[in-house]
Order: structure tokens, then C-alpha cells, then sequence
């Protein structure tokens, strides 16, 4: 697989109980930056999801938006960005996302970054894609998700190389470097070859 170029972020709009959390927010985006990874996520402003755009822009990288219309108050849409996207729907927040993604990554967030990153985890699952899908650790936060994936690969509702293909971790740098290596086409899947698109 090439080189991540355009990584998708989906956390919360809400910072959490925890100063880890932003924390460690503020060091996703800076590496991103770093690394020359545009970002592209959920538009706001607030919580998580503005920490990681606003880290991204302080290290001079690109920062693309994505918020349907109802949202933009709602959320405080984010004056800054590269790019800002506003779409009618949420089913159209998360097609556009993933049209302008090659990688999709939770931080901690709510029922929002459940559905988001769920949704790419599905289309995986189909073959409708092969990018990388990661979980960030940040204090324990996904340990109860990682037992209850391999709860499901046990109860025969999972395959074994569709859990084994999400990646779980609190290191970022092995968060990194395990995209840049990563190879969609291990991951067994219910429809057959991926439609990747172009």
C-alpha cells in the first residue's frame, strides 16, 4: 500500500474527563503535521476534534473540514481550516470523508466516533475498501472494545483476519508505522476482491 498521505480522524467533540485526552490529541495532530498528513475530520472546533485540526494548522499541515449544514452551529464550525465541506446530511458527512481518506483512526471519543469508525470497519468487511483502521489507546479508553471484537471473532460473527486487520495501541509511533506497512489485502472479507477506489 502507498504511503498514507490524508488520514481521517474521527474523536470527540467533547474533551473528556481526562487533560490525557487532549493531550494527547494536541501530539496526533502535531505529528500529523510532521509527517505531512493532511488531516481530514469532522469540522468543529470544539472538544478533541478542534484540538487535533487546531495542532495540525499550528504545525503548518492542511486541515479539511467536514460538517453537514444543521451541525455548523451546533458544532461550532471551525473558522480556520484548509478546507471546510459543508454537506446536507451525515450520510454524506462520512461518504465525503472517506472519498478524501486512505486511512481512518479513532481517538477517544461518543456514539458519533463509534458510528464513523464503524462504518469504515463494515465497508472493510465488505471489500469495499482496504485502507488502514486504527484505535488510540489514550488511557485504556478502547480495551473494553478490543475484548468485545475478540468476543465476537470467538462467537463465529467475526473472522479472525477481519478483527486481526484493526489495529489497537497507545504507542502513536507504532500507530505510524504500522500504517505506512499496512497491506489491506491480508484481511479475509465477506464479499470478495476490494473495490479500492482510484
Amino acid at each position: 500500500m502507498a504511503k498514507v498521505t490524508s488520514l481521517c480522524v474521527y474523536c470527540g467533540s467533547s474533551p473528556g474527563n481526562h487533560p490525557d485526552y487532549t493531550e494527547q490529541a494536541l501530539a496526533f495532530g502535531a505529528e500529523m503535521a510532521r509527517r505531512g498528513i493532511a488531516l481530514v475530520y469532522g469540522g468543529g472546533k470544539v472538544g478533541l476534534m478542534g484540538t487535533v485540526a487546531d495542532a495540525v494548522l499550528a504545525g503548518g499541515g492542511k486541515v479539511i473540514g467536514v460538517i453537514p449544514r444543521q451541525l455548523v452551529e451546533l458544532e461550532v464550525a471551525h473558522p480556520g481550516l484548509s478546507e471546510l465541506v459543508v454537506v446536507e446530511t451525515m450520510h454524506q458527512r462520512k461518504t465525503r470523508m472517506y472519498e478524501l481518506s486512505d486511512a481512518f483512526v479513532a481517538l477517544p471519543g461518543g456514539f458519533g466516533t463509534m458510528d464513523e469508525m464503524f462504518e469504515m470497519l463494515t465497508w472493510a468487511q465488505l471489500g469495499l475498501h482496504c485502507y488502514p483502521c486504527a484505535f488510540l489507546d489514550v488511557r485504556g479508553y478502547y480495551g473494553g472494545l478490543r475484548t468485545m471484537m475478540d468476543h465476537m471473532v470467538g462467537e463465529g460473527f467475526v473472522r479472525a483476519g477481519q478483527r486481526d486487520s484493526v489495529w489497537f495501541g497507545d504507542s502513536m509511533a507504532a500507530l505510524f508505522d504500522w500504517m505506512d506497512e499496512y497491506d489491506g489485502g491480508d484481511a479475509s472479507r465477506v464479499i470478495g476482491p476490494s473495490s479500492v477506489k482510484a
